[in-house]
């Protein structure tokens, strides 16, 4: 190669460029051509990580072809252009620079493939019941190796170009307390974000309500410095993380099962049948299959209304589903109704008692005499 590059300076500078950029495309389209046919083969597979490190090494080894190619010529440029920027000392340290960026760049694209494949994967083993892994652990891994990859980078870059790290850590004891104060509430929104990840209160596609905020509905991210909630009404909700390290929080999601507690009222003539129509509710609710009879279950006649005879139920489903918890609180009402009426009995409702004209005269001629 050296031999041929050399014959080709017979030809002039322009000939030798020529050649260097022919054969620099050549060399991308040969390795662009071998990752597209790799990539291909290794897609049907079920491995994950082959796929996203084909898929991140494209974009990098591209730019790092072509810009060895263009360092290549511009050192070929040096022997017939004088100019400081072609220097030897300053072509090595655009190849460091280059290289650094690049391997950062690879890293960085292949934790965000490998975090979107894994995230579909593991969608597909939640619905199977099968997941081991869930995803708001896997998005905070994800972005801590982004940022260590990121931090590494700089920490690599900054020799390289001059700068002494030391020299970088004593201006930051000084200037780490005025940041500190600039930036105190981007600091605290994002240490409540690693609490969440830490404490993990709630992950992603949880049904979370706080009785302190007027905050209710399902997560959809949760980032460094915002969680993303999805309100019932479909409107996106903005939080900052450093809301969370101040507020109570309820998580719905994590229920073990959900609970239905009701009052029914019967009339007063229907007295002598409460102990009946009580007994036959309870049968019930121990021998429905979508009650869960280990928890607590109550009926009980409960108090003497102004127009009915109250008892109550107190039991809880199986299912923790919003949809099918319905569903079930819906068949135990009608079965009540049910037996209510299969005892000849009937619900109350407010009634208003008046006396007739002769009785109101009686009750005045009793009170003059």
């Amino acid at each position: 190669m050296e031999k041929f590059f050399q014959s080709l300076g017979d030809f002039g500078w322009g000939a030798q460029l020529f050649a260097v950029v022919i054969l620099t495309l050549l060399i991308r389209f040969i390795a662009m051509r071998l990752l597209k046919v790799l990539a291909g083969h290794l897609s049907k597979t079920k491995n994950a990580w082959d796929d996203a490190f084909f898929e991140a090494a494209r974009t990098p080894l591209s730019w790092f072809i072509l810009i060895m190619g263009l360092l290549w010529g511009i050192g070929i440029s040096d022997g017939y252009v004088e100019a400081e920027l072609f220097s030897a000392t300053n072509l090595q340290l655009v190849r460091q620079l280059t290289f650094i960026v690049l391997i950062a760049m690879f890293l960085m694209r292949f934790a965000s493939l490998a975090e979107a494949r894994l995230l579909e994967k593991l969608k597909t083993e939640k619905d199977s019941g099968q997941t081991r892994l869930d995803p708001t652990t896997l998005q905070a891994l994800t972005k801590l190796i982004r940022l260590a990859v990121l931090i590494s980078a700089v920490l690599i870059a900054m020799p390289t170009i001059g700068i002494e790290i030391t020299a970088l850590l004593a201006f930051g004891g000084v200037g780490g307390i005025a940041v500190g104060f600039a930036a105190q509430d981007l600091l605290s929104n994002f240490f409540g974000g690693l609490m969440i990840y830490m404490d993990r209160p709630f992950i992603i596609g949880d049904w979370i309500r706080s009785p302190d905020r007027d905050i209710e509905g399902t997560v959809e991210t949760i980032g460094w410095r915002l969680t993303v909630v999805r309100t019932f009404d479909k409107r996106p909700l903005y939080i900052p993380n450093s809301v969370f390290n101040k507020l109570a929080l309820e998580n719905p999601s994590r229920m073990s099962n959900r609970r239905i507690k009701e009052t029914i009222g019967i009339r007063y003539q229907d007295a002598a049948k409460m102990g009946a129509i009580v007994e036959a509710v309870r049968d019930m609710l121990r021998n429905h299959e979508e009650i869960d009879s280990s928890q607590t279950l109550i009926v009980n006649f409960n108090s003497y209304a102004a127009s009915s005879l109250e008892f109550f139920i107190y039991t809880f489903t199986k299912t923790t589903d919003w949809i099918r918890f319905h569903e079930i609180k819906q068949d135990v009402m009608l079965k009540i109704i049910e037996i209510v009426h299969a005892h000849d009995a009937d619900f109350a409702f407010p009634t208003t008692t008046l006396d007739g004209i002769e009785g109101i005269f009686n009750k005045l001629e009793i009170g003059q005499s």
